[in-house]
């Protein structure tokens, strides 16, 4: 086949690349003006890796590839809006839009559209939500006659979780039950089940899900070869951000279509790859070299965010991985002379003290709230601290959208510590009620009629239970008060009878007035079950509940541990911050951010405090199953260190209490330990003595400091 080749207009080609060599520093003109091949693009934090990828999307038009043979993957549409706006100002071209940009779900969605018959769809296929999809897993768990009662099975949106795991890294249903959900185990049969029954049924509605816009593409380029050699000829430039976070589908997907030209860049920072539990593989990035031999390696480490200080306990913190593309991140930055602070506390009320005092003088100090962050390994570590920031007014949004004691797992437990206190709290009791199996809300509503008329509800629940005991008081209470109006196969059944057994324990002398005993009988004799069936980041709420208990240790009665969890949820500084919004606000409005280290990622902040900096809690002792465990743990480290520009603190306190109530002395993380001392600076804290005039007499001075 003769081949021609359409030349350029000459008058159209950049007479010069002086206007790269100056808006660019050296690292990023040369993967800009990369020669066309496989290249693999370390971008380390901070060093300008959108404006990279930005101009080398404009220098392949200048050069005279046509828009429409681009292909620009990135994570979120916009990222790809912003990017290709800023490529039509840099080219002037009219036809950016032409490029095909955005999510992989979104390409794959056009794609789709397409060629859906060739799969056995239609072209106008819905796409289900995640709502959506979990109410028809929902659907398919009754279709398929799944008995869900005999033993509690996963509610809808666990297996939605389970089977898109499952999709995502390409493994089969029975090994990621294994893997993940141990406890699902002898249920295996009928997830499975459910799984076939909700692939089927997709096809039969002409549905599909956000994972089968992945699943469907790579099956259209596998099975319809004369469709996969278009694509593949089409894309003549294909670049992929933000690579270390791709999952396997969405490796293979870049790899069929990159399979005639081979001009696929990736850019992405190996040492911030961290989501390996959402399904991104890591070996994606780490081994691209292994499936483009002939790959071009840049590195980006010309750092514009953080001082000198900053990165240099980033670089040698991420040394100690060994699976890596070795980088040194250099400062573009002067010194500030502000070494990282290392603070140890002396615990945690310390830790959550010196925090909110330290912010109120970077306050004074000129640092608007919203130049500050306080990050975290996982989100229980921000409890005392709320209740702090709360106690002093300090304003503060949670990036992950619910501050801790609004989560719905912690809700539910508070509820039934609610009623202990106040047996009539209508709110407490339906939300108890409704997590016992086999309880709807019309049921709901029903018993708390009767509840609400009860001159004791807690006793007539507790009678319920005492019946099956022979108890002749008992069954005079409840015929009294002519029941709970409940079907005798509810009332004979074991979720019942448990639910009212575990009253009766909470309300025992000797845990009524005991918070954390009662956090405890309710997630061993209750919650915990019912977690792992309705969530599908069950373990990780366990965490929370099991330190929710510590935390109330401190508290001699239930009353008084619920009355400060309710100082956090009167306050209202503002709306809510969700997902990836940015938080912005004028002077009046300015917010503290509390964020995960994950929620974190490509964000950036004048200040940034890290706590709980000890070993056991970051790195989390969930996550050092295994050495690449340990290696993630430290990659998130890093990026929870280049988060900072300017100022840097690291606190951790010195003792705290363990699950069986001991004390424990806790050391700093190994992760600060691994580094030279000469890379922080330590703080010792004081406690400021009270302030009062000087007395006539020792009287007057107890009198004036009690007052």
């Amino acid at each position: 086949m003769k081949k021609y080749v359409i030349k350029r207009d000459a008058a159209s080609l950049p007479e010069k690349l002086s206007r790269y060599q100056s808006e660019l520093n050296a690292e990023q003109f040369r993967v800009v003006t990369a020669k066309p091949q496989a290249s693999l693009v370390v971008a380390g934090a901070g060093t300008g890796k959108t404006r990279t990828i930005t101009y080398r999307v404009a220098y392949l038009i200048e050069q005279g590839i046509s828009p429409n043979r681009i292909l620009l993957a990135t994570f979120t549409n916009r990222a790809a809006r912003e990017m290709l706006k800023r490529v039509e100002t840099l080219t002037g071209s009219q036809n950016v839009h032409k490029i095909w940009g955005g999510t992989f779900h979104r390409i794959g969605n056009l794609i789709l559209r397409r060629h859906a018959e060739s799969i056995g769809f239609t072209n106008n296929f819905s796409i289900l939500d995640s709502e959506d999809a979990k109410d028809f897993v929902a659907t398919c768990v009754d279709e398929a006659l799944i008995d869900t009662k005999s033993k509690r099975f996963p509610k809808a949106e666990v297996l939605q979780d389970i089977i898109s795991y499952a999709t995502n890294r390409d493994q089969p249903i029975d090994e990621v039950i294994i893997n993940k959900y141990p406890y699902f185990e002898p249920l295996t049969s009928q997830i499975k089940i459910v799984d076939t029954v909700y692939h089927a049924r997709k096809k039969e509605r002409n549905v599909m899900d956000y994972d089968d816009l992945l699943l469907n593409w790579k099956r259209l380029l596998l099975e319809k070869p004369a469709i996969a050699e278009v694509y593949a000829e089409q894309f003549q430039h294909i670049l992929v951000d933000e690579y270390q976070d791709t999952n396997k589908l969405q490796a293979e997907i870049i790899d069929l279509l990159a399979v005639k030209h081979r001009n696929v860049m990736v850019v992405g920072d190996d040492a911030q790859a961290i989501f390996a539990w959402r399904g991104a593989e890591f070996k994606n990035i780490y081994e691209f070299q292994k499936r483009y031999p002939e790959a071009e390696l840049y590195k980006l480490e010309t750092n514009y965010r953080s001082t000198p200080d900053i990165l240099g306990l980033a670089n040698v913190s991420i040394a100690a991985n060994r699976r890596q593309f070795p980088k040194v991140l250099q400062a573009v930055r002067k010194s500030k002379d502000f070494k990282p602070a290392l603070i140890p506390c002396s615990d945690v009320e310390q830790q959550s003290s010196f925090i909110a005092s330290r912010i109120l003088d970077l306050r004074d100090e000129g640092v608007n709230l919203e130049d500050i962050a306080v990050l975290y390994r996982s989100h229980y570590h921000c409890l005392e601290l709320q209740l702090e920031l709360t106690r002093r007014g300090i304003p503060y949004s949670v990036r992950s959208g619910t501050r801790f004691f609004e989560q719905a797992h912690i809700k539910d437990v508070t509820s039934f510590l609610k009623l202990i206190v106040n047996p009539r709290d209508e709110l407490a009791w339906k939300r108890v009620l409704l997590m016992v199996e086999g309880i709807g809300k019309v049921t709901a509503n029903k018993i708390w009629e009767r509840l609400s008329f009860a001159e004791n509800p807690l006793a007539l629940i507790k009678g319920e239970a005492e019946t099956s005991n022979e108890n002749a008081e008992a069954r005079a209470l409840v015929r009294a008060n002519n029941s709970l109006a409940i079907s005798p196969k509810l009332r004979e059944g074991s979720a019942w009878r448990n639910f009212a057994k575990l009253l009766i324990e909470l309300t025992n002398d000797d845990t009524k007035d005991n918070p954390a005993r009662q956090i405890e009988l309710i997630l061993t004799n209750f919650y915990e079950e019912h977690l792992q069936a309705t969530f599908d980041n069950a373990e990780s709420r366990l965490e929370d509940l099991r330190q929710l208990a510590l935390y109330a240790t401190r508290y001699e009665t239930t009353e008084a541990f619920l009355s400060d969890l309710a100082l956090i949820a009167t306050e209202n500084f503002n709306t809510p911050i969700v997902g990836e919004d940015v938080i912005e606000g004028g002077e009046d409005d300015e917010l503290l951010t509390l964020s995960s280290v994950h929620q974190a990622k490509g964000l950036e902040w004048k200040v940034v405090f890290i706590i709980w900096a000890a070993d056991g809690r970051f790195p989390s002792p969930r996550a050092l199953k295994d050495y690449d465990g340990e290696e993630e743990e430290r990659r998130l480290w890093y990026v929870a260190l280049t988060r900072a520009k300017d100022q840097l603190y690291l606190t951790y306190p010195m003792l705290t209490v363990d699950y069986s109530r001991q004390t424990v002395l806790l050391k700093p993380s190994r992760f600060i330990t691994e580094c030279p001392a000469d890379l922080f600076e330590i703080w010792s804290l004081e406690e400021e003595a009270p302030q009062f005039d000087a007395p006539v007499s020792l009287l007057e001075a107890k009198e004036d400091f009690i007052n």
